[in-house]
């Protein structure tokens, strides 16, 4: 695809200086005009006494040194009364039409769609100036702005759309380790995505974030129609509209109330896999996750809403009977054990048997009363279980206070999902296959990680054995040499020490691996997941990219790269290749 930009912007701001500056510069000319011809006109004396005419080109250049109020003097010969007097009426003409002039564009410059036409010319130049991949997040609310911090961490380009004002200034205020372009408009709006730079060949995905599922319903049709080949990944917090944008190709669709419940429900019955789940998907650089497990037995749900519904949905699947809570159940269609009530008075608890229950969800679409519910809970019985939907970020001080086990923040999903989307695709593979499996095949991973991770979320990239990313490796197999998962992972400092990291899943000709064997060897076209402690990729780069390097892992002999050198080795025997991996082999930062 061509890249292709909207010249639209550009051609207002002309269009306004024209149409504003067109009275203006009519005066200015006529003024000049007038100024020069008068000049021209009116006699004066050479120094010969003679009476001489000025010709145009000294007259014009008398005429800008004098309405420009520089005042050079009378040029070539002293003046005459009567071209003295002509001066004087120039100078206060054309004074007169230079602070009209500059008093309009002064007004100019304060318009308001002036000053948005500048801005927008301006963001679409600041966006054909990325000539790396980029990601478009169509709306920089908590989500958006999440997502924009991991991604730049990470040094992933990024560019925002959002109807708010306030929003794109505090874009330009947060401290974001990459420019992040940004413009005020709907998102939903064709023109201002393709200002985005939706038809740019560098746009790597499509992110609709707006808490409006039409609008970001609108920019997965926009985004599919004007540039077919790009990834779309849309928020969706209903049915209905997971179902239209499934029905035209949208890649991604992530539902955070549904996302929520189901790792609510994998950490009931294999709160292992749940750990592997938080390690590998929370925000880069934080601390380890370590939560109880959920119990079994008795749960209530206060509020029956899109979350409630989710949240029950999943409980019921474990088998666990629930009693929900709800202020208006027919409107939501609550029917069953469903309690009319708001769940924040003591009475409608016990109503609920709450001395029976092993877990509580408040899960309305108000914090306070969320916070309410949960404390009154806790007075009630303080052992129970809590579970809290949390629908504004700002309110994070006030939820950590409370100490509640599991907190829902849409904001926090999505922003997880999204980053193992976009930073390595096959991380969605090993979860989904890792789901398949036991609690106890969770137990060991859990084992593998924690010496790599070190305290923190571990460092996900994926590699692809191929000429581009893996050349060392590729020239390697061409030579008929036996490469094997272990090399790469062996530490180019010290090749009897292995890196810190752990290959999570092998991806070769449609068939997936998990957990891959170290002796595992390599093939063109495989695709491989690592997890391990951050900085460790580049020391993995040294071999993939270094023909050397590999050659000191595999042999223990370092030989530098040179035309002398190549001589010596010549001849030498090449007896030694490959060298065994030893699995037993400790870790090494």
């Amino acid at each position: 695809m061509s890249e292709r930009y909207p010249r639209h912007a550009l051609h207002r701001v002309l269009s306004l200086v024209m149409r504003r500056m067109r009275a203006p510069l009519i005066v200015l000319i006529s003024a000049y005009a007038i100024a020069v011809l008068g000049m021209v006109l009116v006699p004066g004396v050479d120094d010969q006494g003679n009476v001489w005419h000025m010709d145009f080109f000294h007259a014009f250049y008398f005429a800008s040194y004098m309405a420009t109020t520089i005042g050079f003097g009378e040029i070539p010969y002293e003046f005459s009364d009567a071209q003295r007097l002509w001066a004087t009426i120039c100078i206060y003409l054309s004074v007169i039409s230079w602070l009209y002039a500059i008093g309009k564009i002064l007004g100019l410059m304060q318009d308001p769609t002036f000053q948005k036409a500048v801005t927008e010319n301006h963001f679409q130049r600041q966006v054909r100036r990325i000539k790396e991949p980029f990601y478009l997040i169509c709306g920089y609310g908590e989500t958006g702005t999440l997502v924009a911090q991991a991604l730049t961490h990470r040094g992933l380009r990024a560019v925002a759309v959002d109807i708010r004002q306030e929003r794109i200034n505090d874009l330009l205020l947060n401290e974001l380790e990459l420019f992040v372009p940004g413009l005020c408009g709907n998102a939903g709006e064709p023109e201002n995505l393709r200002a985005a730079g939706l038809e740019s060949p560098h746009c790597a995905a499509v992110l609709a974030l707006t808490d409006s599922d039409n609008i970001n319903l609108k920019v997965a049709i926009t985004a599919k129609l004007l540039n077919p080949s790009v990834r779309v990944i849309c928020r969706a917090e209903s049915v209905a509209t997971q179902d239209n944008m499934a029905s035209f190709g949208t890649e991604h669709i992530i539902n955070p109330f549904e996302a929520f419940a189901a790792q609510l429900a994998i950490a009931l019955h294999s709160p292992d896999m749940h750990l592997v789940f938080e390690w590998l998907t929370d925000l880069p650089k934080t601390p380890l996750a370590e939560r109880e497990k959920p119990p079994h037995g008795h749960w209530i749900i206060c509020g029956y809403g899109r979350f409630g519904k989710a949240i029950h949905k999943h409980l019921l699947a474990e088998g666990l009977p629930c009693t929900i809570i709800e202020a208006e159940p027919e409107k939501v269609g609550c029917t069953g054990q469903c309690i009319k009530g708001r769940g924040t008075q003591a009475t409608t608890l016990k109503e609920a048997n709450i001395d029976q229950a092993v877990g509580i969800v408040a899960g309305t679409d108000n914090d306070t009363d969320n916070l309410s519910i949960l404390m009154t809970a806790s007075d009630l019985h303080p052992n129970i279980y809590t579970v809290a939907r949390q629908n504004t970020h700002s309110n994070d001080i006030i939820f950590k206070a409370a100490e509640i086990d599991l907190v829902m923040q849409h904001a926090n999903i999505l922003t997880l999902k999204i980053l193992a989307l976009v930073t390595a695709p096959l991380l969605s593979d090993f979860l989904r296959l890792a789901r398949r499996n036991s609690n106890d095949w969770a137990e060991e991973t859990l084992d593998k990680l924690r010496p790599i991770a070190d305290g923190v979320v571990p460092d996900i990239w994926a590699i692809d054995i191929s000429e581009q990313t893996t050349p060392t490796v590729i020239q390697a197999l061409a030579q008929g040499k036996d490469i094997r998962l272990g090399h790469i992972i062996t530490d180019p400092r010290d090749r009897d020490h292995r890196l810190s990291c752990l290959p999570l899943l092998l991806k070769r000709q449609g068939q997936h691996t998990l957990l891959p064997s170290y002796r595992e060897p390599l093939h063109r076209g495989d695709q491989l997941l690592f997890c391990g402690r951050w900085g460790i990729q580049q020391f993995m780069g040294w071999t993939l990219n270094n023909i050397n390097v590999l050659h000191y892992i595999e042999t223990g002999i370092s030989r530098p790269d040179g035309l002398l050198w190549r001589k010596i080795i010549k001849h030498e025997d090449k007896a030694r290749w490959p060298k065994a991996i030893d699995e037993r082999n400790t870790p090494r930062s």
